[in-house]
């Protein structure tokens, strides 16, 4: 059945496409596109000027569960695959990708407003945790046990959990959706998917092409709809056995209350608020390369964006000087305009948000260098701000700002700024820019995070367990240790005298 429906005033990008079937709006449950009941619809529109991309099915409690049926019925099927045509079916999916990278990107940046050259190195990075698990497939089982019984041989197993629930936010629509399923069907699992409905067209593209890619029916299903009802129901099903999530802490916490009675593998990657040192020995023109880089990428709008900008008092001045004038030359633009750097907010609550951090940080004393405005490119852009001397106590040195504003302060020395860093129920990312190897070991030992990136920004991929600690989530992503929440690990005991 096709997803595509005859609209007169679609969103006129749309015609850029390649391959206009990457454009699904139907559900994808047990290898059928499927509408909602009563062909119930929810718009997606295009952040940046409003136009409608396409109309998705809102799919009820009672067709989540038929998703959840089928990914009942497939998991034994799939499970018995041999790792290896798991791993050639999942090979496959990831050259479907990367073939597809322009519609998939243009795809992205249509409904969630990033730059087109952010959502290029998005898809790439989606289909980077692929590539490794379809190798991780291979070595599943490679743990063994030495016997303490002389008459006993031991052996250790990782079998699939079932089916899994994947729930997955706006921000990055294809990449924390791979990096979840990646896993999990590597490790036999089947899978319930749940896009925000933001942006739930990226995520019905990639069911799209992992229907080409021939993973059978019912493995990989996505449902698109109310995230309460949908959720709810792959919280309450005993038969999911496993849920990840990325999004707040605060819905991370309901979902993870909500799984309790079922106790279910629970992976969460929840809010962030990352603190950034720059310390007086640093570059500062290095150094603010990184902020620009830490602050806004994705328009600010990632969890492991730099919430809080410390700076060694006597490169203070000089550093925020530097750091105003590379601000200055952002391009704000919609993102599918050249050279676009900074893109719009992804809804109107975000925006509010921004402007409430900002009122707050001016009361307090802080003082807005450049910025601190909504952009004449439309009504959910924000300005590149920079804003110095925050207090403390400001909301954005308490709360994730998800938005373009960096709030700058001073520290006095290493283990004041190491106090302030630390003083967050959240330890997902830090940043310190240093020349100084002694405290990149002594900060490595001292702050709090799962993460630390010492002089650089991008540190995240396939191979690296991603995860924070505290507040910041449960378990990991990515790396091998991606792979356990997905598995139980079942011991056997051979009796050798039989």
């Amino acid at each position: 059945m096709s997803a595509h429906f005859a609209r007169p005033d679609r969103h006129p990008d749309i015609d850029r496409m390649a391959d206009r079937r990457m454009l699904r709006e139907l559900a994808y449950i047990d290898g059928h596109w499927t509408a909602g009941q009563a062909g119930e619809t929810f718009e997606v529109r295009d952040p940046a000027t409003g136009a409608a991309i396409g109309w998705v099915a809102r799919i009820g409690a009672d067709q989540t569960d038929l998703a959840i049926d089928a990914a009942a019925r497939a998991f034994p099927g799939w499970r018995d695959l041999s790792p290896r045509e798991r791993s050639a079916r999942l090979r496959r999916w990831h050259d479907l990708i990367l073939a597809a990278r322009e519609d998939l990107a243009l795809i992205m940046t249509l409904e969630q407003g990033k730059p087109l050259t952010e959502s290029r190195g998005e898809i790439d990075y989606a289909a980077s945790f692929i590539e490794w698990y379809a190798e991780e497939a291979k070595r599943l089982n490679v743990e063994g046990v030495t016997s303490h019984l002389a008459d006993a041989e031991m052996m250790l197993r990782r079998e699939a959990v079932g089916v899994v629930g994947v729930v997955t936010p706006w921000n990055f629509p294809s990449a924390m959706l791979t990096r979840k399923a990646a896993a999990a069907l590597a490790a036999g699992c089947t899978i319930v998917a749940h896009p925000s409905s933001q942006t739930p067209l990226s995520a019905l593209a990639l069911a799209e092409l992992a229907d080409r890619a021939g993973i059978p029916a019912g493995v990989f299903n996505v449902v698109t709809g109310d995230a309460a009802t949908i959720v709810g129901r792959l919280c309450d099903d005993h038969r999911v056995r496993a849920m990840s999530f990325t999004g707040s802490t605060e819905i991370g916490r309901l979902i993870a209350a909500q799984c309790a009675p079922t106790m279910k593998n629970l992976v969460m990657e929840l809010g962030g608020h990352a603190p950034l040192i720059i310390f007086a020995d640093a570059d500062i023109n290095r150094a603010v390369d990184i902020a620009i880089a830490a602050k806004f990428a994705t328009s600010g709008q990632d969890c492991l964006a730099a919430n809080r900008i410390y700076v060694e008092r006597p490169i203070h001045d000089s550093f925020c000087k530097a750091f105003a004038q590379k601000i200055a030359a952002l391009k704000v633009a919609p993102g599918l305009e050249s050279d676009a750097d900074i893109g719009p907010l992804m809804h109107e609550r975000a925006v509010l948000k921004v402007e409430e951090h900002v009122r707050d940080a001016l009361q307090r004393g802080a003082r807005c260098l450049i910025g601190g405005s909504r952009h004449e490119a439309g009504v959910l852009f924000y300005s590149p701000t920079l804003l110095t001397g925050v207090s403390d106590d400001a909301l954005i040195m308490r709360e994730e700002t998800f938005g373009p504003v960096a709030a700058v302060t001073s520290f006095e020395t290493e283990e004041d700024v190491v106090t302030r860093a630390n003083v967050t129920e959240y330890g997902l990312v830090a940043y310190v820019v240093t020349k100084d190897g002694a405290r990149m070991l002594r900060l490595g030992r001292t702050l709090e995070y799962g993460m630390i990136a010492f002089n650089r920004v991008k540190i995240t991929g396939a191979p690296i367990p991603f995860g924070g600690i505290k507040q910041s989530g449960l378990g990991r992503e990515g790396s091998r240790h991606g792979i356990e929440a997905f598995t139980e690990l079942k011991y056997l005991c051979l009796d050798l005298n039989c």
